[in-house]
């Protein structure tokens, strides 16, 4: 087992994982992966929510990373409470009594360098010994399940943190989506299953592919910058009505599939950023530069087909 690289066998989500009926209905659903323990990012959901009342959140995992404060962590998890919650790698292996191998479970391709899985494994042994300190909430951490369905306006959505046969997987990054023959294999699997839509995260880099008949979303991350020049979050939206202020969206089926971006406190969250991982430490150096400066894409880099970009002007937004 190499640290970071290769994750364990219970990672694997069953065949049947997402058979069944829906666990719930709703008109309007947000889709929040890998907040990373940003609050900030959260406050700025909930006001994206108190404009929707009777819309649902699913975090699908990784609401936890930078949060080595057991104070933050703590809030974060009271905060959070009131929505549904899956797990990711980061809950998986916080759970976890024995040490696995597995690191931080990120389970990251070869492409990702050595470097970067060193920095994530030191960042996940921090955060253990934060959550250490936090054994009221083990058992329901420990209990959150890997994946969820919920029916919006007649349509299904299937919700992972990784892809469709690991709660780690990256078979829905931007890259793997790409090949249009796992394309045809998504949308073979989604048909198979009467899936509408499938939502996913865990890559840290926003996709979106649509063929007509069904889409698949990955929001990238919630509670960190997605695109050049930037300081906010992302998230996924599916309703049967459109929001104005949606990045970039498809329409399919009754549906609109969006992404929307979180406007959260970039100032706060920068500054409890540096107080828990001053210069050096292994979050400053694999984050801190993505924090104030976004990535090298623009939003147009996430769309593989199907998606259309909503606005233009959102390109010239400056740092804010």
């Amino acid at each position: 087992m190499r640290p970071g690289r290769d994750c364990p066998l219970d990672y694997r989500l069953p065949p049947t994982a997402f058979d069944g009926p829906a666990q719930f209905g709703c008109k309007t659903l947000y889709v929040v992966g890998g907040l990373y323990g940003n609050t900030y990012a959260l406050d700025a959901l909930e006001m994206l929510l108190a404009d929707e009342p009777e819309a649902r959140a699913v975090f699908n995992g990784d609401l936890h990373w930078f949060d080595r404060d057991p104070e933050i962590f703590r809030g974060l998890e009271d905060h959070a409470a009131p929505h549904v919650l899956l797990r990711g790698n980061v809950e998986t292996e916080l759970v976890r009594v024995e040490d696995s191998g597995t690191g931080c479970g990120c389970a990251y391709p070869e492409e990702v360098t050595e470097l970067t899985v060193a920095w994530s494994n030191s960042i996940h042994e921090r955060l253990c010994e934060t959550f250490a300190t936090l054994p009221s909430l083990r058992a329901s951490v420990a209990l959150r399940p890997a994946h969820a369905l919920v029916e919006i306006a007649g349509r299904t959505v299937a919700i992972s943190h990784g892809d469709e046969c690991s709660l780690a997987g990256w078979q829905c990054s931007r890259q793997a989506l790409r090949s249009v023959d796992r394309q045809k294999e998504v949308a073979d699997w989604m048909a198979e299953r009467k899936i509408d839509v499938f939502a996913t995260s865990h890559t840290c880099s926003p996709a979106a592919l649509s063929w007509g008949s069904g889409a698949v979303i990955n929001n990238g991350a919630a509670g960190i910058p997605n695109f050049s020049a930037e300081r906010k979050g992302l998230v996924t939206r599916i309703a049967s009505t459109p929001h104005p202020q949606a990045l970039y969206r498809a329409q399919l089926l009754g549906l609109y599939v969006e992404a929307i971006s979180l406007e959260y406190d970039h100032a706060a969250f920068l500054q409890d950023f540096d107080r828990q991982w001053p210069s050096q430490s292994p979050a400053a150096l694999s984050y801190r530069d993505r924090l104030l400066n976004g990535t090298d894409d623009l939003p147009s880099s996430a769309l593989l087909g199907g998606f259309q970009e909503c606005s233009v002007s959102t390109l010239k937004d400056p740092l804010s």
